[in-house]
């Protein structure tokens, strides 16, 4: 493997986020591209005006917005769909990869939402004054999708008002819309194979979370999945390639295998794609993940009682210091007044011994001095 492509997995995987950056970059390598995305519509956005989507339909504005929502959100898409001149539709994509449920999607598509039109309503003001302020202006329509791989059943809220408090009271007077939700698990390997293409392949590919997925990939019918592949542009096999190392990566494949593994895919070789996978142990993978995730969480604690600790043995002994000192002020005050001085002496005599201002002597004699 050439040495630029080992500095590369290195990145991605020494990189600021673990294995969700792995998953945030897998998803930003499929959806920056306008072949990948215009399959992903035509095949599983439940809207009329997707089915006909070619990928010179389709312009990337991500950039424009999914810095003002948050900046983590590197794998968000937003794409701008030409259907034709007169009608411009934008498809918002919220590419989630936790494994937990984020419940609050709603917020965020809104706040999408607000930014696409208010970007919009400039871009149409420059155009011609005021153009918003008139009677036929109108926004464009947004489609928001969320794409979601997780094992877990998605239990996030699909209504805004469920994430209000008294939202039904006061339902007539919130936002009120809907997010469409591809659900990874709700497609099986058979019926992403039936579609053929090469998104439904990297579907595939993403599916893959335990050796019994490995098994049941095993076990589709070769010829189809090599026909998936058969006339893929060679770019397009490359984004491919990427995927499924990211794939591999994250789940600690060595350089060597993965690039083995990789090579199948430019070779088209797909039916023999897990042929001799028997060093790959996923559930070993989590549980080595897990127990480090779990001696991390030890050490945290154990790091924050040291601290504790040492803040209390500090605590203390400065209390202690304060006795040791309050004790000694309380018999040098004692010995001045035995020698027969007045108070005014023994005042100048404990400021100067002591270092401390007028108003702290008088405070420490009108305690000691009897």
């Amino acid at each position: 493997m050439q040495t630029n492509q080992k500095e590369e997995n290195r990145e991605i995987l020494n990189g600021k986020g673990g294995n969700q950056k792995l998953r945030d970059s897998s998803s930003k390598i499929i959806f920056d591209d306008n072949v990948l995305c215009a399959q992903f519509l035509r095949d599983y956005i439940k809207l009329p005006v997707a089915k006909n989507v070619k990928p010179e339909d389709i312009t990337d504005v991500s950039e424009r917005f999914v810095s003002l929502v948050a900046e983590e959100r590197n794998a968000d898409s937003v794409k701008r769909i030409n259907i034709n001149d007169s009608l411009p539709y934008f498809f918002v994509f919220l590419l989630e990869h936790k494994a937990s449920v984020d419940y609050n999607i709603t917020m965020q598509i809104f706040r999408y939402m607000i930014n696409i039109w208010e970007e919009y309503e400039k871009e149409m003001n420059k155009k011609r004054k005021d153009a918003s302020k008139r009677k036929e202006f109108k926004y464009p329509p947004i489609l928001p999708i969320v794409y979601y791989e997780g094992k877990e059943k998605w239990t996030a809220a699909t209504e805004m008002k469920d994430r209000i408090i008294c939202g039904d009271l006061f339902e007539a007077y919130i936002p009120k819309f809907a997010y469409q939700l591809v659900n990874l698990k709700d497609y099986s390997n058979e019926s992403l194979l039936e579609r053929g293409d090469e998104i439904s392949l990297l579907m595939m590919i993403n599916k893959i979370q335990n050796p019994e997925d490995i098994e049941s990939f095993q076990k589709l019918p070769k010829e189809k999945l090599e026909l998936m592949i058969k006339d893929t542009p060679d770019y397009l096999l490359d984004i491919i390639t990427k995927v499924f190392r990211v794939f591999l990566l994250r789940l600690n494949v060595s350089e060597d295998e993965t690039e083995d593994l990789v090579g199948r895919i430019k070779e088209r070789k797909m039916g023999e794609l897990f042929a001799n996978m028997d060093k790959m142990d996923i559930q070993a993978e989590r549980r080595n993940t897990a127990m480090a995730r779990a001696d991390a969480e030890k050490a945290k604690r154990e790091a924050e009682k040291a601290k504790k600790d040492i803040a209390k043995a500090i605590e203390k002994a400065v209390e202690e210091t304060k006795a040791e000192a309050e004790k000694t002020t309380e018999t040098l005050i004692s010995i001045l007044q035995e020698t027969g001085i007045t108070r005014e002496e023994a005042r100048k005599k404990l400021q100067k011994s002591l270092e401390i201002s007028w108003e702290q002597a008088e405070g420490k004699l009108t305690l000691y001095w009897k």
